[in-house]
């Protein structure tokens, strides 16, 4: 199961970022051609991106989700996206480097989510289950109890 699909990604990609991507063959005029070629590559993107997303949730989320949360939908198109850009390079002073900035934007996200700050709101409402999954508390040896401080 995939965070987001081929479509949801073509349909974020112009035709000349198209181009762009496919430039380690010689230029394709045929539109199908073109798409033939580019479909794999967007598969592997979203494959990567996947496997970027479930890298960051597997500490706190049984990997990979389902249903999809919206968001991290959005984020694995945008991770995607920028898996598929970064193959010609990206000109991070020029319009590619949107796709920098929402990747950057898709990891600080994950990154919060990991360290727990941000809750993807896929927990269960049972507080049993919240419970068994969370908190667990460990200290030392009690040093001073009535016992051994008698007689001072």
């Amino acid at each position: 199961m995939s965070y987001c699909t081929r479509d949801e990604v073509r349909a974020m990609l112009k035709e000349d970022a198209v181009s762009q991507i496919l430039t380690d063959t010689d230029f394709i005029e045929d539109p199908e051609e073109r798409e033939a070629g580019i479909g794999p590559l967007i598969d592997e993107a979203i494959a990567d991106a996947d496997g970027e997303i479930d890298g960051y949730l597997a500490k706190r989320y049984a990997v990979p989700l389902a249903p999809v949360p919206k968001v991290i939908n959005k984020f694995s198109k945008d991770i995607a996206l920028y898996n598929l850009m970064s193959r010609a390079g990206l000109d991070e002073e020029g319009r590619e480097g949107n796709y920098l900035t929402r990747y950057n934007a898709a990891i600080k996200f994950l990154t919060l989510v990991a360290e727990g700050k941000v809750s993807l709101g896929t927990e269960a409402s049972d507080p049993q289950a919240a419970a068994a999954a969370g908190f667990s508390m460990h200290s030392n040896q009690r040093i001073f109890s009535r016992d051994t401080l008698k007689g001072m």
